[in-house]
């Protein structure tokens, strides 16, 4: 019988990350060594703390039944952490939970949109940022982050034709893949841009425990005006490495939040508890670790940024996230996807090419700090000793 797929699916290709994990397997059966700068997976272990509250939930019986619900002391915990750490008051209505951002991006544009609507994305960026409203039957149409204007977007660029059109438009400080974070203005500005057009804001705050330099992380819900128009994506993964438990948060303005979940409502049952109740451990436990984590990022960031400035390439540092950002060596034009694939033959180190993230990421690498920074400078010493940037 022949099978006719979905057309969307044409989009999903195999794609570059699956290319090189191929090469990275066949370096690793020749017995090279490889550094895995590739994947933004954190490498540190989960606090002690959040594990013992996950045992001891799992060991009791009554916790394996569907949860049906956020338990009331999650969301408790959610408030006291956004009162805490950004100054903001959340109601209950104004949270519920998610299966990470990941999961909560590629559905949040089915309480939002109808088809014909269209979502601005940043350009470059995260690809789920236009995956998810494509799978909705959204349109996307991207807006230009360049660097002579501070990866920030000119929203006064963007046709007013096109704006009438514009359900929400996802933005996300600090940026994966530039590593860039906004200042206090922009938000300010981008709110009352937003009241104005009667477009909504979806704000990806996964990383606002790593910024570097001293600099604050914020919430997009610690500015005036924020909830009419704003909602937000706050993450456990790289704060607390509680990756695999997949759990996040929908915060902000009431009205979305509910509608939003409703629909999870009709797909899920709850996150599982012993799950949330490791979260609750998170949010409410000591902030020790999430500041020396973000030590060891700097760390890093400067193994990596400041040593490969020092062997020639001109790699910028990253002012959070756990990534980096740069331009590929002048020689290989724009073709970053031959210069990764000639990196990682001559020297085992593996980024990923910046088209990945879109046209204009084009002629880019973003690495991931997953490594500890005594190997990160070893992986710089290598890439100097292979010649790549002197041929």
């Amino acid at each position: 019988m022949k099978i006719e797929f979905a057309k969307r699916m044409d989009n999903f290709e195999e794609g570059i990350f699956q290319v090189l994990n191929e090469k990275r397997f066949a370096l690793e059966e020749e017995g090279r060594k490889v550094y895995n700068l590739s994947v933004g997976t954190p490498d540190f272990p989960v606090p002690e703390h959040i594990m013992n509250a996950v045992v001891e939930a799992a060991k009791k019986p009554e916790n394996y039944k569907y949860a049906l619900r956020d338990l009331p002391e999650l969301i408790d915990a959610v408030k006291q952490r956004y009162q805490n750490r950004y100054g903001v008051t959340l109601a209950d209505e104004e949270i519920t939970s998610v299966y990470g951002s990941q999961e909560g991006i590629t559905h949040i544009a089915l309480p939002l949109c109808n088809p014909g609507d269209v979502v601005l994305v940043p350009n470059p960026g995260y690809q789920i940022f236009s995956i998810g409203p494509e799978l909705c039957g959204a349109e996307t149409a991207a807006y230009d982050l360049i660097e002579e204007n501070g990866y920030l977007p000119d929203l006064s660029a963007i046709p007013e034709e096109l704006l009438k059109r514009v359900k929400f438009m996802m933005i996300s400080y600090p940026l994966n893949p530039v590593c860039k974070c906004a200042p206090e203005s922009f938000y300010e500005e981008v709110i009352a841009w937003a009241k104005k057009h009667h477009i909504v804001l979806v704000h990806d705050n996964a990383y606002s425990d790593i910024i570097y330099d001293g600099v604050p992380g914020r919430s997009i819900l610690s500015y005036e005006g924020a909830k009419e128009v704003a909602v937000e994506f706050y993450s456990l993964s790289k704060s607390f490495n509680y990756t695999g438990a997949r759990v996040s948060f929908l915060t902000g303005n009431a009205e979305i939040v509910q509608r939003f979940k409703r629909l999870r409502s009709q797909i899920d049952y709850g996150t599982f508890l012993p799950v949330q109740y490791g979260a609750i451990a998170a949010l409410t436990g000591p902030d020790e670790m999430v500041k020396e984590q973000c030590a060891a990022y700097q760390e890093r960031r400067d193994a990596l940024c400041g040593g490969l400035r020092a062997i020639g390439w001109n790699i910028p540092d990253s002012e959070g996230t756990m990534f980096a950002w740069g331009k590929i060596p002048e020689r290989f034009g724009d073709d970053d996807t031959a210069f990764v694939m000639e990196l990682m033959e001559k020297t085992g180190v593996l980024c990923t090419p910046g088209s990945s993230f879109g046209p204009l990421g084009r002629g880019h690498v973003r690495f991931a700090l997953v490594l500890p920074a005594e190997q990160i400078r070893e992986a710089v010493k290598v890439i100097d000793e292979s010649g790549i940037l002197k041929s």
